[in-house]
């Protein structure tokens, strides 16, 4: 756990102090050595409520509200409560399922892609339920169905074997006796 968080926290270092020529950041508050710059609050301000209706008063009400936050997590950090055990799980928590989320999702869009039906096949799943009587619908009312659930099918299929393939790949160990 603590290697990952290191990790982690190497690689925002290593990437927030980039080589790149650093444009000039136009500060709109200071909160003790914490910047708040214009482009931090435009971006908060833009995935808040209080832009629904933007105008100088909710601005002024959602800086005020950044502010407090920011104050607030500097009296919790200066606290101590960053370095507990509970934080540092739940942090680890969160990256794992935010890194696992991006992961499925970027999988499942590049098997999407890649997971073709052809009429054919439509075709011949219809005559089989057809023939089984599982419909009475006309083959251009069931296509859609049809396609569809056997796309979804070969996805998870897709899906299945990529896990399949990880798994191979990997080296795994477990210690039987400890799950009893």
């Amino acid at each position: 756990m603590k290697r990952n968080l290191i990790i982690l926290l190497s690689a925002l270092i290593i990437f927030g102090c980039s080589g790149k020529a650093q444009t000039k950041k136009e500060i709109l508050a200071k909160v003790n050595n914490y910047e708040i710059t214009k482009e931090e609050f435009e971006q908060e301000f833009k995935s808040s409520p209080y832009s629904r209706v933007d105008t100088l008063g909710s601005r002024k009400e959602f800086l005020q509200n950044l502010i407090n936050r920011k104050l607030i997590l500097q009296d919790a950090e200066a606290g101590g409560l960053a370095k507990e055990a509970g934080f540092l799980r739940m942090i680890e928590r969160f990256w794992e399922q935010s890194l696992l989320k991006l992961a499925l999702d970027q999988k499942t869009k590049e098997i999407a892609g890649a997971a073709f039906v052809s009429d054919k096949v439509v075709e011949e799943t219809y005559e089989k339920i057809r023939k089984e009587g599982k419909t009475d619908k006309t083959y251009d009312q069931m296509y859609n169905q049809i396609k569809w659930e056997i796309t979804k099918l070969k996805e998870t299929q897709m899906l299945n074997n990529w896990m399949s393939g990880l798994r191979n790949k990997a080296e795994i160990k477990v210690n039987e006796d400890l799950l009893k």
